[in-house]
């Protein structure tokens, strides 16, 4: 018999949480809400455009009454709970209704605070927290004249912003000298309080309210310093306090909120409780990521996954204050163990502060351009040593540069028309579209609706950007601790390093280990799971074809039409007269329609359809060819120049050292795809600094550069060393290649994972430790012995040959 579940609280972390076991097990429960106001579910952190006529109360809903009729849950809506009989486990509301409990969640969030100042019963004071505050503010705007806010963080300034447009004139009263001091630095705040006042909103800073004057209603305020303000509505923004009286009363254990353990339990086990409410290590929060966080961790546990852990949030913040664009995250105070990094346009309305310590980012605040709020962020929780680019970290993210493009790249300034996602062709307009309309609030749900990020991934910080920027107010960055997918709580580090260390080597045997939700994974999961289990297990795990992409499975470019291309591998980008008379006969024979010379120095050929690719494979393997890899994650071409055999510029043989290099690699799997190049002096023929791995030949050696990217995302390696031979060249490459297939996410290109990572951390690994390097090198040479075996000559011969058969309609 299914159990009964009963959720006290309908607000966005309760309700969350019910989503996600819906998700698991939609049958374990018979499931009743009980909510305080007369509504379904509604995104409370969207009040503030209500409340300026930007958003009416059925676009911030977030689950109508259909939602819970379709889920078959019942819902008390406008019924307060008051009492938890925990004996006969039973909840009663304050009309008398009851519903029995096997699990209960208490999800009661928080109120406002009010200051306890004389005449703060009058009418006309009230808080900033649910619709009814909103009715009531709208209609005092319609017959009222002056507004007084108290409170200049957040959700002051945006009520504040709200009744000016409403037309009343407004006045914001902080205690404090600056705006936002929780979030914002001196600079920052006057920065943002002097583009307030230019809008019409006035500011009493540093006083203090004395008392609330007035007969029934509010007439006005008087300060402790004697002056008074007249005022016709008094809006209370000064804070929320957890809501937990109720908690309280029922005898659970309580601080500055409901405690909690891990799993989101209180002291009575059958008791969880999520969201505003909660006390969790010694923490409150208030914002809307923990608290879906923590809703995830809850419904874990009451479907009996028993697997997750909810281990607290590293906060950071993307706020949109009437239209200006901040970011804050960490300590951005610093002490006297810290250093300050400033980068200040007063003019052009920009300001970023870094806090570092120990080389390491520790705070952030932004102001006007915020877009590389995300990449800070990540690099404080991976805790990244930025030493080897300090001198440009302030001007942000090198692998997101702007490749001439300037302020396109800026999501907030992108045309709706822009492309975010090149790998699924999906504009900025379809992704807002979606947020706004779908109610999406994480990066998952983004590629859930959109599929946008979730392919390569490297378009991932715009579409976090746009979400922040979408959803302003509460929007906080990914957790610090992001599941490898859907179907499990654990990252794919803790699933690598779970896969060595109890020798899991099938994929079946990892999904049961770590206890996946889904027996079979998803097309995320089980094509990084292949990954590393072939990397980490070269020689006896067996690739499984099916958990790659359709380009890797037919070892081939499929292309618009669904034909496929060709592009046979050139070592170094060398060919001879015979190489070309056989790729001419080879698209002589086929009827190639178009052929092309590529940026990698190789040729491509169009036009192939899916059957003639074995017999084609099988004619260019006759003549010496193997796979150009230009389908795969994996290694695709050695790009070089002539060097100095003919070029007068040329200190080294670059092309013959393309060649080697090319031979060692060729055939290899990458988490993404890797590219090389090598440069016969310093003037950079083959852009090899803005490839994985670069080679820049000078007449004392050769200097190794790595983590380049080329595109419209351009990232300029970073140099790694200085060698003098060409065997020298040979081993770095090899022990780079290996810790970038070792350690690198799947999916993960060399230019965000060295930023991730840090160059000192691969330095550490391949330079200080020569033992180190050397084992590298070795286990890429082991990998590499089935990665050259061709794909293609296997496929000639007839491997998987139905897979190239044409479907036969009879």
């Amino acid at each position: 018999m299914k159990q009964n579940l009963v959720l006290i609280g309908n607000g966005m972390a309760g309700v969350r949480t019910l989503e996600e076991v819906l998700k698991l097990e939609p049958e374990k429960y018979n499931i009743t809400v009980f909510g305080e106001e007369p509504y379904g579910n509604y995104n409370r952190i969207m009040l503030s455009p209500v409340l300026a006529s930007e958003k009416t109360i059925d676009e911030i809903m977030l689950n109508d009454e259909q939602w819970y009729s379709d889920n078959n849950i019942t819902l008390h809506k406008g019924i307060k709970v008051t009492g938890i009989n925990r004996a006969r486990r039973e909840v009663i509301g304050e009309d008398g209704t009851t519903a029995p409990y096997d699990r209960l969640i208490i999800a009661t969030g928080s109120t406002p605070f009010m200051l306890p100042i004389p005449g703060a019963d009058k009418y006309g004071v009230i808080g900033f927290r649910d619709i009814s505050d909103v009715d009531t503010m709208l209609e005092a705007s319609g017959k009222y004249n002056k507004a007084v806010v108290i409170g200049g963080g957040l959700l002051g300034l945006e009520a504040a912003n709200g009744l000016m447009k409403q037309g009343m004139d407004v006045t914001v009263v902080h205690l404090m000298d600056r705006l936002m001091e929780r979030q914002l630095d001196k600079p920052a705040a006057k920065m943002l309080q002097k583009s307030l006042e230019s809008r019409g909103m006035k500011f009493l800073m540093e006083h203090a309210t004395e008392e609330i004057l007035g007969d029934e209603r509010i007439t006005g305020l008087r300060f402790k310093d004697g002056t008074e303000i007249k005022a016709d509505l008094l809006v209370m923004a000064v804070g929320i306090k957890p809501n937990f009286t109720l908690g309280q009363e029922s005898g659970l254990h309580c601080e500055r909120g409901i405690v909690v353990n891990d799993t989101m339990q209180t002291f009575d086990p059958r008791i969880y409780a999520v969201g505003e409410c909660v006390q969790h290590r010694g923490i409150v929060y208030g914002l809307v990521a923990p608290l879906f966080e923590q809703a995830k961790v809850a419904a874990n546990h009451l479907v009996e996954h028993g697997i997750g852990r909810y281990e607290g949030t590293v906060t950071s913040t993307k706020l949109k204050v009437t239209g200006i664009e901040l970011f804050s995250a960490g300590d951005f105070s610093g002490d006297e163990h810290t250093e300050e990094m400033v980068f200040q346009d007063i003019a052009g309305g920009n300001y970023k502060k870094l806090v570092v310590r120990d080389n390491k980012i520790i705070g952030a605040v932004l102001y006007g351009d915020t877009i590389d709020g995300t990449w800070y962020f990540q690099m404080m929780k991976d805790g990244t040593d930025i030493s080897e680019f300090r001198n440009t970290v302030l001007f942000g993210q090198h692998h997101l540069g702007d490749s001439g493009h300037g302020d396109e790249t800026r999501v907030a300034a992108m045309a709706d028309s822009a492309e975010i996602c090149g790998c699924n062709g999906i504009c900025k307009g379809d992704i807002v579209n979606a947020i706004t309309e779908k109610k999406l609030f994480t990066l998952d749900d983004v590629r859930a609706h959109t599929k946008a990020s979730a392919s390569c991934g490297s378009c991932t910080g715009l579409v976090e950007s746009l979400l922040a920027h979408t959803l302003g107010g509460d929007y906080e960055d990914a957790p610090s601790k992001k599941p490898m997918c859907g179907c499990t709580d654990y990252t794919h580090d803790e699933v690598r390093s779970g896969m060595i260390q109890h020798e899991l080597k099938t994929m079946p045997a990892v999904r049961d280990f770590f206890e996946w939700k889904t027996p079979d994974g998803c097309p995320a999961c089980r094509n990084a799971l292949n990954y590393y289990l072939l990397c980490a297990y070269p020689e006896e795990y067996e690739d499984d074809s099916q958990s790659r992409f359709i380009n890797e499975r037919a070892h081939g470019n499929i292309q618009k039409d669904g034909s496929y291309s060709v592009v046979p591998r050139m070592f170094g980008g060398l060919c001879t007269p015979s190489d070309l008379r056989a790729i001419a006969d080879v698209a002589d024979k086929y009827n190639v329609p178009e052929m092309k010379v590529t940026g990698g120095q190789r040729i491509d050929m169009f036009g192939i359809q899916k059957e003639d690719l074995p017999a084609m494979w099988k004619d260019l393997s006759e003549a010496g060819f193997v796979s150009g890899h230009a389908y795969g994650k994996a290694m695709r071409t050695c790009k070089t120049c002539v060097g100095d055999t003919w070029c007068r510029m040329g200190t080294q043989d670059s092309t013959g050292l393309g060649v080697k290099l090319e031979e060692l690699t060729w055939g290899s799997w990458m988490p993404h795809k890797y590219k090389l190049a090598v440069s016969g002096c310093p003037r950079n023929c083959a852009e090899a600094t803005i490839k994985d791995f670069g080679v820049v030949c000078v007449e004392s050696g050769y200097e190794l550069h790595v983590g380049g990217n080329g595109g419209i995302k351009v990232r300029v390696t970073d140099f790694l060393t200085k060698v003098e031979t060409e065997d020298e060249v040979l081993e770095y490459c090899g022990a780079f290649s290996q810790l970038y297939r070792e350690d690198a996410h799947y999916l993960e290109r060399t230019a965000p994972w060295v930023e991730r990572v840090g160059l000192k951390k691969i330095k550490k690994a391949i330079i200080d430790d020569e033992k180190n390097r050397k084992a590298l090198h070795a286990r890429f040479l082991i990998s590499q012995k089935p990665a050259q075996i061709d794909p293609w000559k296997a496929h000639a011969d007839g491997k998987n040959a139905n897979e190239f058969a044409p479907i036969v309609i009879t």
